[in-house]
């Protein structure tokens, strides 16, 4: 649950002004980004949709440092949510899932991470795309650590301190390609498959929080953060043990509820509790060839 002192923070784009002749759209609108900031307890509300813009929360990182001054976009300008789309929290140098994380039997297991591209993920609204050849694919609606600071060697005591807020992670998953895979590398890597977003909340109690996914409209069975077999804590113990997590980054820390095969033309929503919910669409792959 949220507390008092709880607030969301998200990473936006401005959607072109009528006057932005050049413009027709928001995905080719140059490539800004500010982070702006919200304390309203409801989310839907005429409150909850006025967001204001504020530094970037990633000081130390340039990938996730703000675009230069925009008229409206200062510092402490205040603009509503229609103005803008969301991205992906964080611009991150890593991204963690949690393998066999779910209830006693991953307990039972050692620790495991599994590394994902950072070039697999997208924001909300965009499109998972999947190639003709890509075989059986489900989402996983997960709980997602945003790192706010650098660390390594952290402690069940000090790991909190660098969390900078939880957001909702889709683990897109192709299941053919996992058999064949040891590493998971194609299965879990691939161009879009790590929808994130679609802002963070800060001073989340992540001890109990329903998880879920709803697919074409239809609500598959939920589950808890409370049955994933290695808490947020631990597993932040885990990574910083071997490798130093950098501001950004992503851990996304496993999937205890229900999935369902997507396909072209499906919907996905993953849900949260305290978070909200991740809304994208399933497409076939559209991929270009990248210029030489």
């Amino acid at each position: 649950m949220t507390s008092p002192l709880s607030r969301r923070i998200a990473r936006v784009r401005p959607v072109p002004a009528s006057s932005d002749a050049a413009l027709t759209s928001a995905r080719q609108s140059p490539a800004e980004q500010f982070f702006v900031a919200n304390d309203s307890p409801d989310f839907d509300s005429v409150d909850g949709k006025r967001w204001t813009v504020v530094e970037s929360p990633f000081p130390a990182s340039s990938a996730n440092a703000n675009s230069p001054a925009r008229a409206g976009w200062e510092l402490g300008e205040v603009v509503s949510q229609e103005t803008f789309t969301f991205l992906a929290p964080s611009v991150p140098v890593n991204v963690f899932g949690m393998a066999h994380n779910t209830g006693q039997p991953g307990r039972d297991l050692p620790p495991q991470a599994f590394h994902k591209a950072a070039s697999s993920v997208i924001g909300p609204g965009e499109a998972i795309q999947l190639s003709s050849t890509v075989g059986y694919v489900d989402p996983e609606a997960e709980l997602t650590v945003v790192v706010g600071r650098a660390a390594r060697g952290l402690t069940l005591e000090t790991a909190r301190s660098a969390i900078l807020g939880y957001t909702i992670g889709n683990d897109v998953s192709a299941r053919d390609l996992q058999k064949t895979d040891e590493l998971w590398i194609s299965a879990k890597s691939q161009d879009t498959f790590t929808p994130a977003g679609p802002w963070m909340v800060t001073d989340l109690d992540d001890a109990d929080l329903s998880i879920g996914i709803v697919h074409n409209g239809t609500e598959l069975k939920t589950a808890s953060s409370a049955d994933l077999g290695w808490k947020v804590d631990e597993i932040l113990v885990y990574l910083t043990s071997f490798m130093t997590l950098q501001p950004g980054d992503l851990v996304l820390t496993g999937f205890p509820a229900e999935c369902a095969r997507i396909q072209p033309g499906d919907t996905v929503v993953c849900r949260v509790e305290g978070i909200g919910e991740l809304h994208n669409p399933v497409t076939g792959a559209s991929w270009e060839e990248l210029p030489a």
